[in-house]
Formats: structure tokens, C-alpha cells, sequence
């Protein structure tokens, strides 16, 4: 990455979610059909879990507030050859936390359109099916035993 600093690989997964359990998903710009909950990484090493996920859902989505839990549940995963190039030279794995953020229904979204092209509130089991990532499935599969 010319002139930018690599990735840190610790990111934040939120699935954003209302009461009745429909899910926020919104597709990727640069992966057309790649739909996912909101996620990005920490911006210092030492930022907070809380402060990278609220930075994240409002830079992707426009949504302030919220009712945001730390679910304590990490991810490892292989970073998807296609952006491995974000990361510094030999890094192939991101540490990934989940959080929810319940929201009410009918919470205005505003998406960047850099980043992705549309979005769409569905219900909690086929939001998990509409995933292209297998950890953003599995965590929407467990936001009942979450809320």
C-alpha cells in the first residue's frame, strides 16, 4: 500500500440488529454480492473494541447510538487472499471480535459509498444465509441467545 499504513489485523464484527431480531446487512463495493454485517479494523493497537466498532458502524452506515454489546467472542481467520495486500508483507490471519448493536427499527442508514453499494434488513436466519463470510453467519446464528 503506497503511501498508506498497512491494516492492523484486529477487526470488529457488528451485527446490527432490532429488537425483532431483523439484521442490517449492506453489500460490498469492491466485492459486488459479498453481503456482511458492518466490520473494519482498529485504527491504533490500543484502541478499544467499543471505540473500533461505534467508528465503524457510523463511518459505513451513518447509525449514532445504539444499545452496543460486546458479545466476548473472538474470531481467527485467514484474511482473504484478495485483500491480503491491506496488511503488512506476511500477514495472513486477522483476529476478529463480535459485537451487537441493537438499534430500533426503522433506524435511518446512510451508507459511504466507497465502501459498499447497497443495504438491506432481513430477517436473523436468512441475513445468516445471505452472508459470504462463514464467522458473520455463525454470529448472526447466535444473536437469539445473544439479545
Amino acid at each position: 500500500m503506497s503511501g498508506a499504513a498497512f491494516k492492523i489485523p484486529q477487526s470488529v464484527l457488528v451485527v446490527i440488529h432490532t429488537p425483532q431480531l431483523d439484521v442490517l446487512l449492506i453489500e460490498r463495493a469492491d466485492a459486488p454480492g459479498y453481503w456482511q454485517s458492518v466490520t473494519g479494523s482498529k485504527d491504533t493497537e490500543d484502541e478499544a473494541w467499543e471505540a473500533t466498532a461505534r467508528r465503524e458502524v457510523a463511518e459505513e452506515t451513518g447509525i449514532q447510538g445504539g444499545e452496543l454489546r460486546d458479545w466476548a467472542l473472538e474470531n481467527v481467520y485467514e484474511i482473504y487472499p484478495r485483500w491480503r495486500h491491506r496488511y503488512a508483507p506476511g500477514v495472513t490471519h486477522n483476529r476478529e471480535r463480535v459485537l451487537g448493536l441493537c438499534v430500533p427499527a426503522g433506524t435511518p442508514v446512510q451508507l459511504s459509498p466507497r465502501e459498499h453499494r447497497a443495504w438491506r434488513w432481513l430477517p436473523w436466519q436468512e441475513a445468516a444465509d445471505a452472508c459470504f463470510s462463514p464467522s458473520n453467519a455463525e454470529a448472526i446464528l447466535q444473536l437469539p441467545s445473544r439479545r
